[in-house]
């Protein structure tokens, strides 16, 4: 099955859903962040869609960006969907 969505509209996503992170933690304290579930839930979310938009982009694409973690990216994605009950807030806090 191939991917309807191109390499613009998933880097679209991704810069959403950086925005989006970026207006939740605003002037928030680390020890703020971590005492807010909310707050935490919905930025592992949009580090979810981060990384699997990231997944999704055209090898060609990651060729051309090589200075761009994108296995890292889509490894935090991995540990955030599959390890859940086991997901440390310092490592959500560091990305």
């Amino acid at each position: 099955m191939s991917d309807r969505l191109g390499d613009k509209v998933r880097l679209q996503h991704i810069a959403d859903a950086i925005i989006e992170i970026r207006n939740y933690t605003q002037g928030v304290s680390s020890k703020d962040f971590v005492s807010n579930s909310m707050m935490k839930n919905a930025c592992i979310r949009q580090l979810e869609v981060i990384g699997e938009a990231s997944s999704r982009i055209s090898d060609e694409l990651k060729n051309e960006y090589i200075e761009v973690a994108w296995r890292q990216i889509i490894g935090l994605r991995n540990l955030l969907i599959h390890e859940y009950f086991g997901v440390d807030e310092n490592v959500v806090l560091a990305s």
